[in-house]
């Protein structure tokens, strides 16, 4: 094996250990504040040490887990305080990238926007039955809001709002549970919206899907 073969093979179980460690994350499988022991990780993950470094590190400057020098790493905590935080960014992000998607809209766009909203109310209907996926279902919710976005001319903003959603999405995880039919109207309120060009009710109906999420947790999760 060549220099540039064992390269290439790092990087790919490096690439992949950082995709599950952080999906454990956001999916609450790796609890907020939980230690992040170098040698359990190596024998969940099949990484070694020196990778496993290098994963926690991105982790650490991506926001989902802390560093604490000697002591190691831990998963970051989740507050009250921050959920509002990260609500406020995402919607003044995403609201702003919805205006200018609207004002761009195309037919490309449009597609993007109804096929995304069809795999998400798809799975939305399974959700509330019982026998959706989490994973898919957080998949295609980001996909839909995604694509809302896409034509905003940002690869920057796009990627900004990924990961905001990311870290938001993780309060959905960790602080309470699928919130039934109310977001699945909302979505497809947005999609109405999207098809119209009507960036005004978009914006409202956006801040009242966020906003409403964010009181149901406050209501119902232990937040500090």
């Amino acid at each position: 094996m060549t220099l540039v073969e064992r390269t290439e093979e790092q990087e790919a179980v490096g690439d992949d250990g950082y995709r599950r460690i952080r999906t454990d994350i956001v999916f609450g499988r790796l609890r907020p504040g939980q230690k992040l022991r170098l040698e359990g990780l190596k024998e969940d993950y099949g990484v070694s040490v020196s990778t496993l470094r290098e994963i926690l590190n991105r982790l650490t400057a991506e926001g989902f887990v802390l560093a604490e020098g000697r002591r190691g790493f831990e998963v970051a905590s989740i507050s009250a305080e921050n959920l509002r935080e990260l609500a406020e960014l995402r919607l003044l992000l995403e609201q702003h990238a919805m205006g200018v998607s609207f004002a761009n809209a195309d037919v490309e766009w449009e597609g993007r926007v109804v096929s995304a909203h069809h795999k998400l109310a798809s799975t939305e209907r399974l959700m509330e039955t019982g026998l959706g996926e989490l994973e898919q279902w957080k998949r295609y919710d980001g996909e839909f809001h995604q694509a809302l976005i896409s034509n905003c001319g940002s690869r920057t903003l796009m990627e900004t709002h990924a990961l905001v959603f990311d870290k938001y999405f993780r309060y959905q995880m960790v602080a309470f549970s699928y919130r039934g039919s109310e977001p699945a109207a909302q979505h497809k309120a947005l999609l109405d919206s999207a098809l119209k060009r009507d960036a005004e009710t978009a914006t409202e109906t956006l801040r009242a899907h966020v906003n409403n999420c964010v009181e149901h947790a406050l209501a119902t999760a232990t937040l500090k």
